[in-house]
């Protein structure tokens, strides 16, 4: 299995619909829904503008991930952005984000076994008392949903009961083959723990960018030699397994098998 690795820089979540998001110590994904207490969390599309225009569509868009890189790149033309100013809920360092084949999984944090779970292991010995007191009480409810089954049954059901386009049909599609992947890896394995992403498509960059940043819409959206357009605004992701993430963790991906198909707008 092909892999790209590189680490979360920060961490962002809003329960009130705003552009920005404020950067958090710690979020908890929800398996099929998002991140907890997050307003675009859930199964059915969220973001008012797909929900204007067709409320039943399945929510691909649950988790919005930028690579810090990006910041650095419109810094030197001007433009002061930090971690979850646009938007996103997840800021990632050393990962080519935009690279990433449709159906890629995101693990967060060190694999099973490996030397970094010491503290992981540590925990594990303390009073349960203790350690719950350093993570979201929810944490656990998050983790304990993914065992219940399908955890991408309602955005599944919602993607087979709606009429999709077609990048989004696609979209859907790598995600049923990459929980059929899962599913197949924890018969052989037994189940990662880790909290979990599927990449479900690159998010289309809009005018509120340009509200937040006069002129940084051209930055992030703009044409390539050949006529098409290049979108830097980051991906989007549906979370296919629970649990807390905090900056500093390790990102895992895990590419699809050949042959890849590219990221398009969802």
């Amino acid at each position: 299995m092909e892999t790209a690795h590189g680490e979360v820089a920060s961490v962002n979540q809003n329960g009130v619909y705003s552009f920005t998001k404020p950067a958090r110590d710690a979020i908890v994904l929800v398996a099929g829904l998002g991140v907890e207490g997050d307003t675009h969390a859930g199964v059915h599309v969220r973001h008012r503008s797909r929900v204007k225009a067709d409320a039943a569509q399945p929510n691909l868009r649950q988790v919005h991930l930028i690579h810090e890189e990006l910041f650095a790149d419109v810094a030197r033309k001007g433009y002061d952005v930090q971690p979850g100013n646009l938007g996103e809920n997840v800021t990632t360092r050393g990962l080519a984000l935009l690279d990433l084949p449709v159906g890629t999984i995101l693990r967060f944090g060190p694999p099973p076994g490996s030397a970094d779970r010491a503290e992981s292991a540590d925990r594990a010995d303390r009073p349960e008392s203790a350690n719950r007191a350093d993570r979201p009480e929810s944490a656990d409810r998050a983790e304990s949903a993914d065992r219940a089954g399908n955890v991408l049954a309602g955005v599944l059901g919602a993607a087979a009961a709606a009429t999709l386009n077609e990048p989004t049909a696609r979209a859907a599609e790598a995600l049923r083959a990459a929980l059929a992947r899962e599913e197949a890896a924890e018969q052989e394995r037994g189940p990662d723990s880790r909290p979990a992403l599927v990449v479900a498509g690159l998010r289309n960059p809009c005018q509120q960018i340009n509200n937040f940043r006069p002129g940084l819409l051209k930055e992030v959206i703009a044409p390539d030699e050949h006529g098409g357009l290049v979108r830097k605004g980051g991906i989007m992701a549906v979370v296919l397994r629970g649990g807390v993430v905090r900056p500093g963790d390790a990102i895992t991906a895990e590419l699809p098998p050949s042959p890849h198909a590219r990221l398009e707008p969802v």
